[in-house]
C-alpha cells in the first residue's frame, strides 16, 4: 500500500504549532542532531514533513497542541493547487453548516480521499472550537496564500457598501425595508453577502460567480452565516458569468451590491451587442465597469438601489461619456462617494462607489447628482504606517447620504468636500463625474486643515528648538581620540554580540504594489529610501515564510549597504521585510546597545572607510563598519544623545512636510480670494 505524502511545514508554521518564536525553531534545528531533516525547499528555506516535526516536538516536550486549526491549515495546503484546496474547504464548510458531501455527486467527485479525511478532521475541530470560526480561519489561509489570483472586498467596506444601499432606499422611498433580497452578481468568495447576512431586514440573498471554487465558498460561508445567526437570510449562489449567461437573469433585487472585475476587456463585448440590459447605450469594449453598472440596473425591482465599487477611471474616459450622460439625465445615478487610497485594493488609487436607483412608484427623481470627495476629506500626508480609519470613513459616506433627496444645498458639517451638483453642469463634452474635479475647496474645511497644520508646526518648532538648545550645548572634547579602540559588525558578529541579516530580492510573482487587508508585511528597498524611506510594496505572510525573508522586528538596528542611500537606524515600527542591501542587526542587550551602535554606524566617516569604492553608488560593506569598544554603562549614556539626534532628523523631516502642506493650502486659498488681513 503507497503511503501518503508528506505533508511539508515550514519554520515559520513550525513555530506557530509550538507557540514560540521562529528564532527558537532555528535554534532547535542547530542544537539538536535528533531535530528531522528537511524535506524540500532549500536551506534558507526549508521544509519539513508534519508528521516528523510533531513527533520530535512531543518526544522532546515541546508539542503546544496536537490537533487545532494550526495542525489542520498545512494537510489542506498540501492538497496542492488553489482549485484543490479550496473545494475541499469548501466541502468542509457544508459539512460543518450541517449538510453533507456526497463521494457520487458532482463536487464529491472532484475530491480526493484525502480531502474527505481533512473534511471529516475540520468537522471534528468545529465541534470543539465553532463551526463558522474554522471555516473563516481556513478560508483566511487560503486567501492569504492566493493573494494575488483572489481579490476580496474588505470586511468593514463591504459592511459599509450594504448599509449604503439600504440607507438609500430607505431615504428615497422605496417602500418597507422586511425581507429585503440582496443580490451579488459577482460575488467571489462572499465579503458582500457575508456583510447583508447579518442584517436584520435582509431575508433573501443570492449570488453568481464566474469561478466555481469561489461560489462554492461563498455557498458555504453563507451557510455557516445562516447557522450561527440561528435563521438568518435563505441563501443560494450560483455559478456562471453574470455578465454573458447570468443564471440569476430572471432574479430581481432590493438591493445589488457588487466589486466587479476592473479592465477586463474580454467582457462578451462581441456577443452582447444588442442585449437588453444596455438601456444607457451600448458599453464599449474598453468600458466593463459600465456594463456591470448597467447590469446592476435590471436586476433591480422598482426602486431598488445598487452600490457599486468602481476604479476612478470611470468616471471621466471619454469613451463612456455617452452612457454617464444617460445616467444622469434619467436620474437613475444619485451619488459618486471617491474613497481615500488605501481603504481597498488596489491600495495605490481613489476608487469610487456609485449609488444607483431604478426607477419606481414613490420614488422622487432628482436634478442633480450628489458628489463626495474622500480624497480631499482625508488627505494623506505620507502613507507610512497608514491604518484606514474606518469608523471616520463610514460617518463621512452615511453623512452624504442623509443629504439626498434634500435639495441643491448641502447643509451642516457634511458641507465639507461634498456637493450637489446640478446635473445640467454635469452634461458637457466630458461628462466628467470624479468628486474632486467639482468640489470647490470649502474655507470650513480647509480653515480646520490650515489651524491643525499650524499647531502642529508649532510643535514641532518648539521641539526642534529644545533639541537644537541640547545638542548645541555640546562640547567637543580636546582629546582626538587616537587612544580608542575599535572593533568591527563582523568581529562583534562572531563574538555573539549581534546576528546580521542581509535582506533578499523577493520574488516578483509574490510582491504585491497594494497592500492587502490582512496577512502581509511591508516591503523596505534602497529606493524607497532614496524617495521618503515609506515602503511602497508588501509581501503576503505566506511568502515570507515560504522565502524566508530577512524580517526586522522592533529594536533591530536596519543598516542601507549602498553610499547613496546610507544610513543606520533603531528601527521601531511593525515588522518589515528587507530588500537588497539592506541589513538587519539584532544586538545581544547583555554586550551591545542598539542605539549606540546604530548611532556609531551611521556616521559619515564610518561609511566612506567600509566602502567598496570612493562612488555614490558604491556598496558599503556592513562587516566593516567599526564601533567603539567602551564599556555597556557608557553606551547606555550614549544612548541618550543618539536618540536626541536621531530625534532632530525625525523633526526636520516633519517640518519639511508640513511646511510643504502649508505652502500648498495657502497658495490655493490665496489664490482663490478667500484669505484675507495682514501679511
Amino acid at each position: 500500500m503507497t503511503s501518503a505524502p508528506a505533508v511539508p511545514v515550514t519554520l515559520a508554521e513550525i513555530a506557530r504549532l509550538a507557540g514560540v518564536g521562529r528564532a527558537a525553531v532555528s535554534n532547535w534545528r542547530r542544537r539538536h542532531e535528533s531535530f528531522p531533516a528537511r524535506i524540500g525547499g532549500t536551506e534558507g528555506s526549508p521544509q519539513f514533513s508534519l508528521t516528523e516535526i510533531e513527533s520530535w516536538l512531543r518526544d522532546n516536550n515541546k508539542l503546544k497542541s496536537a490537533s487545532g486549526r494550526e495542525w489542520l491549515w498545512p494537510r489542506f495546503e498540501a492538497l496542492g493547487s488553489r482549485d484543490e484546496t479550496g473545494r475541499a474547504i469548501a466541502a468542509a464548510g457544508r459539512v460543518l453548516a450541517g449538510g453533507s458531501v456526497d463521494p457520487e455527486g458532482a463536487a464529491g467527485q472532484q475530491l480526493s480521499q484525502q480531502a474527505f479525511d481533512l473534511v471529516d478532521s475540520a468537522a471534528e475541530l468545529g465541534q470543539r472550537e465553532g463551526p463558522l470560526e474554522i471555516f473563516e480561519f481556513l478560508l483566511r489561509r487560503c486567501l492569504d496564500v492566493n493573494v494575488r489570483q483572489i481579490s476580496t472586498t474588505p470586511e468593514p467596506l463591504a459592511s459599509l457598501m450594504v448599509d449604503l444601499g439600504l440607507r438609500v432606499r430607505d431615504r428615497l422611498g422605496a417602500g418597507a425595508n422586511t425581507g429585503l433580497t440582496v443580490l451579488d452578481p459577482a460575488c467571489g468568495t462572499g465579503h458582500l453577502l457575508g456583510a447583508a447576512a447579518v442584517v436584520p431586514h435582509v431575508g433573501t440573498l443570492r449570488g453568481c460567480d464566474t469561478d466555481p471554487v469561489l461560489a462554492e465558498l461563498a455557498d458555504a460561508r453563507l451557510r455557516l452565516v445562516r447557522l450561527s445567526s440561528a435563521g438568518g437570510p435563505v441563501s443560494s449562489v450560483s455559478t456562471g458569468d453574470s455578465l454573458r449567461a447570468d443564471p440569476l437573469a430572471d432574479a430581481r433585487a432590493d438591493v445589488v451590491v457588487c466589486n466587479p472585475p476592473f479592465n477586463e476587456r474580454d467582457w462578451g463585448y462581441e456577443e452582447l451587442a444588442t442585449d437588453a440590459r444596455w438601456a444607457h447605450g451600448m458599453p464599449p469594449r474598453t468600458e466593463p465597469e459600465l456594463a456591470w453598472v448597467q447590469h446592476c440596473l435590471a436586476r433591480l425591482r422598482p426602486g431598488g438601489t445598487a452600490v457599486v465599487l468602481l476604479p476612478p477611471a470611470v468616471a471621466n474616459r471619454r469613451a463612456g461619456r455617452r452612457i454617464r450622460g444617460s445616467l444622469l439625465r434619467t436620474g437613475m445615478l444619485r451619488a459618486v462617494i471617491a474613497l481615500p487610497p488605501g481603504y481597498a485594493p488596489p491600495h495605490s488609487v481613489s476608487l469610487q462607489l456609485w449609488v444607483l436607483q431604478a426607477p419606481g412608484e414613490g420614488v422622487a427623481g432628482s436634478d442633480t447628482l450628489l458628489l463626495a470627495d474622500g480624497v480631499s476629506r482625508f488627505p494623506r500626508i505620507s502613507p507610512r504606517d497608514f491604518v484606514p480609519d474606518w469608523e471616520a470613513l463610514g460617518a463621512f459616506v452615511r453623512s452624504a447620504v442623509e443629504q439626498l433627496g434634500a435639495g441643491p444645498e448641502v447643509e451642516g458639517t457634511a458641507r465639507e468636500c461634498m456637493a450637489a451638483v446640478p446635473v445640467i453642469d454635469l452634461l458637457d463634452d466630458e461628462v466628467d463625474l470624479t468628486p474632486g474635479r467639482h468640489i470647490a475647496s470649502v474655507t470650513s474645511s480647509t480653515g480646520s486643515r490650515l489651524a491643525d497644520s499650524w499647531k502642529e508646526f508649532s510643535q514641532v518648532l518648539e521641539g526642534l528648538g529644545e533639541s537644537a538648545g541640547r545638542l548645541a550645548g555640546l562640547e567637543l572634547a580636546e582629546d582626538d581620540g587616537a587612544g580608542l579602540t575599535t572593533t568591527t559588525v563582523g568581529e562583534l558578529a562572531r563574538a555573539g554580540a549581534l546576528t546580521v541579516s542581509g535582506g533578499q530580492q523577493p520574488d516578483s510573482e509574490t510582491t504585491l504594489q497594494s497592500r492587502p487587508d490582512e496577512g502581509s508585511v511591508p516591503l523596505l528597498t534602497v529606493p524607497d529610501l532614496l524617495l521618503d524611506g515609506t515602503p511602497r510594496s508588501w509581501l503576503p505572510l505566506t511568502a515570507v515564510e515560504a522565502s524566508g525573508a530577512t524580517v526586522a522586528a522592533p529594536g533591530d538596528v536596519i543598516v542601507a549597504g549602498v553610499a547613496r542611500a546610507f544610513s543606520a537606524w533603531v528601527h521601531e515600527g511593525a515588522p518589515t521585510a528587507l530588500g537588497p542591501q539592506l541589513y538587519a542587526l539584532r544586538v545581544h542587550p547583555d554586550q551591545l546597545d542598539a542605539w549606540f551602535l546604530a548611532g556609531s554606524l551611521r556616521a559619515p566617516a564610518n561609511a566612506r572607510q567600509a566602502g567598496t569604492h570612493a562612488s555614490s553608488s558604491s556598496r558599503v560593506d556592513v562587516r566593516r563598519l567599526q564601533v567603539r569598544q567602551v564599556p555597556l554603562a557608557e553606551q547606555k549614556a550614549y544612548r541618550a544623545l543618539f536618540q536626541q539626534v536621531a530625534a532632530l532628523d525625525k523633526q526636520l523631516k516633519r517640518m519639511s512636510a508640513l511646511g510643504t502642506g502649508l505652502v500648498r493650502d495657502l497658495s490655493d486659498e490665496l489664490a482663490a480670494g478667500r484669505i484675507t488681513g495682514p501679511a
